[in-house]
């Protein structure tokens, strides 16, 4: 459908209400990062070391990657509602074995089983896409995200007081918690939005072809992948810059953690105001540049020498707003190109973003191991932002090609 139709909010024979596609993408984000101030005292806890400790996050990122190949054509298959229900009861399942996990190899195989949480974040974009067109749903999507950076921002606040106040494990309760307040939430108001389609799922998969021989299609996709790709690395990286590096506790951390998020609600609000005025390819330009610019001048002043929590987490706040800006766009063009597979270009296209996005994780632990700098994160983050401004510069301009041809 091009246009939005009504909605009753907690009626689930209409689509969704927004609020509820925010506190589904919400909730995946709150697993991805919540526990982050405590990995080095999970480190202590399953007595290993921090490489081994941090690969709960690019694991989980593993997991969203895969999960999202088969999540967007099973939900353009049998619909949105019965795959994102069955993702939350998973998520909650897993969330609180991740608790009572007897060691480090259990638990990194349940962070991965965790990773189904993504249905929700993947399909409350689909949703959208299947309730509005083009630039109106960039401008719908940045709003869901804006809402989104909420649980990012306070994420590592939150958890790194609880970790202070009774231990890394009561992050994994409140995740629990939240996971069993949004399945209610899900089951009393999520409509089912997608026009199911009668191709059985393996002709669902098989349909990859036509959005892999599209520039269009890898063109979002890889400008998105890289402009999130800078976050990857820096939540792969960050906890032991600030732990090893500035020295900071648990808490400390986990207030200048969330700096990213601020800038990526910025970028979220701008695009829900002006996507539709100046279209999806101005934002993801205007989006790329930035992040580009501010990390370039965060390795320009930490080669100076003025390296400092501040200035480190302060020009971190530019990763996040390119992100906010790149982000929803680039996901309304990807589900845009072929508009009759938006689930599997929903999916496909994430796990392109998320599975680079945990390689940059790992490799920004590899980077730092036994290092006093935060040098070598800032230099894979400017990296992989002037990637992304390559790609996004060949992405428009494919665009207009195709738009004149």
């Amino acid at each position: 459908m091009t246009k939005a139709i009504s909605v009753r909010f907690l009626d689930r024979t209409t689509p969704p209400h927004i609020l509820t596609l925010i506190l589904l993408a919400g909730v995946s984000a709150l697993a991805m990062n919540i526990f982050l101030p405590s990995l080095p005292g999970m480190t202590a806890y399953f007595e290993t070391d921090y490489a081994t400790m941090q690969l709960s996050v690019a694991l989980y990122l593993v997991g969203n990657a895969v999960l999202q190949l088969f999540i967007g054509p099973v939900s353009d298959r049998y619909g949105r509602r019965p795959v994102i229900l069955f993702g939350c009861v998973v998520f909650v399942i897993a969330t609180v074995a991740c608790i009572y996990a007897p060691n480090v190899e259990v638990f990194l195989t349940l962070r991965v089983v965790q990773a189904i949480i993504i249905s929700g974040m993947v399909l409350s974009r689909a949703v959208i896409r299947d309730m509005f067109s083009q630039d109106r749903a960039a401008s719908m999507i940045g709003y869901v995200t804006m809402g989104m950076a909420v649980a990012p921002m306070i994420a590592p606040a939150v958890g790194g007081a609880l970790d202070g106040l009774f231990g890394w494990k009561a992050s994994f309760w409140v995740l629990a918690i939240l996971g069993v307040l949004v399945t209610i939430l899900a089951w009393k108001d999520l409509g089912e939005t997608a026009v199911k389609s009668s191709s059985s799922l393996l002709e669902q998969v098989r349909q990859y072809p036509e959005l892999l021989t599209s520039r269009r299609f890898w063109g979002y996709c890889l400008t998105a992948a890289f402009t999130s790709g800078a976050f990857f690395a820096y939540l792969g990286g960050a906890p032991y810059v600030g732990t090893n590096v500035f020295g900071m506790d648990a808490a400390t951390l986990g207030l200048f953690f969330g700096a990213p998020a601020i800038g990526y609600m910025m970028g979220n609000f701008i695009t829900g105001r002006f996507a539709v005025q100046f279209g999806i390819n101005a934002m993801v330009l205007t989006g790329t540049f930035l992040s580009a610019t501010g990390l370039f001048v965060a390795l320009i002043v930490n080669v100076a020498g003025f390296s400092n929590p501040y200035t480190f987490f302060g020009f971190m706040i530019s990763v996040g707003l390119g992100n906010g800006l790149v982000l929803p766009n680039a996901t309304s063009g990807m589900l845009s190109v072929r508009p009759h597979l938006a689930g599997t270009a929903s999916g496909l296209g994430g796990a392109i973003m998320i599975g680079g996005g945990a390689a940059l994780s790992v490799l920004a632990g590899i980077l730092l191991e036994g290092r006093n700098s935060a040098l070598p994160l800032i230099v894979l983050m400017a990296v992989t932002a002037a990637l992304s401004c390559a790609s996004a510069v060949y992405t428009v301009r494919r665009d207009r090609v195709m738009t004149t041809g």
